[in-house]
């Protein structure tokens, strides 16, 4: 009976937890390893040590503090990967600020979103990347920026908002100004000169290990996406076990292709090669697998990230067969489902044989489960391995909510040092989601064998993972409900057999109404992100509903993907 009871309800293994804060365990590092590279931005053709990344870490600490900003306020950044992301990481750490991840592929619906829903008070921004132009976004929603000076006024829907400050990655310290209400980099930081180290390691030291230190956005249980507060606590014990899951050392160089706004980026790329000393290699600033295969080669790294689009499109670029990827061992491949196919690719032509597979979610800082590299091929495959250290895991009867048996199917459920401290000021969601016992039900499906291994058999809730991008069908359905030709309609996930899922939308116009699928999509894209655009729009009829008329979107997934030819 004791070992049915260890492997249904499992704890992970007996490594300690670490008591610092983010600052003490980097300042730790940094008097161990001062002259070992610490980030390289291939992009932006910049390395730094770890003594030097300090030094600008503190620079930031105190900037941050001279424009006013005390422990517990929330600053966003808006931006792709670069190191100004890191340090702003670190630097708002060190003064205890709550750094917020804002997407940026978010559009001003999204970005509204995020800016009210985390009361932003401060935000860091670039002015344009690619076609996108943030500048020209943030003005739509606030034009006022254009006449007033930084801190003056508040604009009646973003009261809290009164710092802007926008930084060119290319050559951060020479941007210009272009209205009032923004604040450059270089002006930021010349005023932060007028603070002294002694404030700012007065305000680290006041720092609590379980005081928040972030805030990423997920789409949750409900609606649109929630603002999940993670503390120092939670994260940085999360980075380290998933560290030493991968023998992680100051010797390893890691390419990071995933985004730094989402926990893969920010907690199981920067925070987990700062923590031991490792070199964080930004390989792009956006996803591009040539860039990615460049990094790899030019920098030695060890190690590579990614969900398992990334490392498809990797591996199928027309120059793979060029690149030198023999200095690889390792690397996390998570957010995703990953076919077995791809594992063995992955580990014999990209040299990772000791590839892990990862799973878990924002609310859980975010790893809960970690294969092994001396697990069996069969087990890295078809499992997501065991859950880490100080973690407990349960399978539970999605009904009665009690445990259930071995091998059997239930939700997964999760508890430990690892769990958000809430969502931001909605202490309903946060209930709904962590019960009064501390287990988070993860809306993930799946069974546990003997040893504590977890198999990941579907999703209880209606999330759509689209390559590694969380999306939730009700943020989509409420914008294609505004359409006024729009008389109902249903969005759902249908398998892709390279982005995992693509989004799905079924449509029923209004009598008098006609449209096709290219309309709906570019209305869909003025208001949301491009991941969320439906890739496929039907126009239906009728919709398969419950007798008390509940839309049955488990229906439309199967008879979508009979008439796709795909598996459900």
């Amino acid at each position: 009976m004791a070992v049915r009871i260890k492997s249904y309800f499992h704890r992970g293994g007996t490594d300690a937890l670490s008591g610092d804060t983010i600052p003490a365990q980097f300042a730790d590092v940094v008097a161990r390893f001062p002259e070992r590279e610490a980030v390289v931005s291939v992009p932006q053709r910049r390395r730094l040590t770890y003594a030097a990344l300090k030094m600008r870490v503190d620079e930031l600490a105190r900037a941050l503090l001279a424009m006013g900003f005390v422990p517990g306020n929330r600053v966003g950044v808006w931006s792709p990967n670069n190191i100004e992301w890191l340090l702003l990481q670190m630097a708002t750490a060190r003064v205890g600020v709550v750094l917020v991840n804002i997407n940026p592929a978010y559009r001003s619906r999204e970005l509204a979103h995020a800016l009210k829903r985390s009361e932003v008070q401060g935000l860091f921004m670039i002015p344009t990347f690619r076609h996108r132009d943030y500048m020209a976004t943030l003005l739509e929603l606030i034009p006022e920026l254009k006449d007033k000076r930084p801190g003056e006024g508040k604009h009646s829907d973003l009261p809290f908002l009164r710092r802007i400050v926008i930084f060119d990655p290319v050559n951060p310290d020479t941007t210009a100004c272009p209205y009032p209400g923004f604040q450059t980099w270089r002006d930021m930081l010349e005023a932060g000169q007028s603070v002294t180290m002694v404030e700012v390691d007065a305000v680290t030291a006041s720092i609590d290990v379980d005081d928040p230190v972030n805030i990423q956005y997920t789409s949750g249980t409900t609606g649109s996406p929630k603002a999940v507060v993670l503390s120092h606590h939670n994260i940085l014990n999360n980075a380290r076990f998933a560290a030493a899951a991968m023998c992680f050392n100051e010797l390893d160089r890691l390419a990071v292709p995933v985004p730094f706004y989402h926990c893969f980026g920010m907690v199981l790329s920067n925070l987990l090669c700062l923590s031991v000393g490792a070199c964080v290699v930004i390989a792009c600033e956006h996803f591009d697998a040539l860039q990615v295969l460049q990094a790899i080669e030019t920098e030695a790294c060890t190690a590579v990230h990614g969900v398992p689009t990334m490392f498809i499109a990797e591996l199928e670029h027309p120059q793979f067969r060029q690149f030198d990827l023999s200095t690889l061992r390792t690397g996390i491949m998570a957010g995703a489902p990953c076919p077995a196919a791809l594992m063995k690719r992955v580990m014999e032509q990209m040299h990772c044989q000791e590839i892990l597979i990862g799973y878990g979610q924002t609310e859980a800082s975010p790893l809960t489960h970690l294969t092994s590299r001396d697990d069996s091929l069969e087990r890295r495959i078809n499992t997501v391995g065991k859950n880490l250290p100080h973690q407990e895991v349960k399978i539970v009867d999605t009904e009665s909510r009690r445990t259930v048996p071995v091998g059997a199917v239930g939700e997964i459920c999760f508890r430990g040092y690892h769990i958000m401290r809430g969502y931001y000021r909605d202490p309903k969601a946060t209930t709904e989601a962590v019960d009064e016992a501390g287990w988070l039900a993860s809306g993930d499906l799946g069974s546990m064998d003997d040893d504590g291994y977890v198999r990941v058999t579907g999703r209880r809730k209606e999330l759509i993972i689209r390559g590694g991008e969380n999306i939730y069908p009700r943020e989509i359905e409420d914008v294609m409900f505004s359409n006024p030709k729009v008389m109902e309609v249903a969005v759902f996930g249908v398998p892709d057999d390279f982005y995992g899922e693509q989004v799905m939308a079924w449509v029923q116009l209004h009598p008098d109404q006609a449209a096709d699928e290219q309309e709906i999509q570019d209305f869909c894209r003025k208001h949301l992100a491009h991941f969320k655009v439906p890739r496929y729009v039907w126009f239906v009829s009728e919709f398969p509903m419950t007798v008390t008329g509940k839309l049955q979107k488990f229906r439309m997934r199967e008879i979508a993907s009979e008439k796709m030819n795909t598996k459900p």
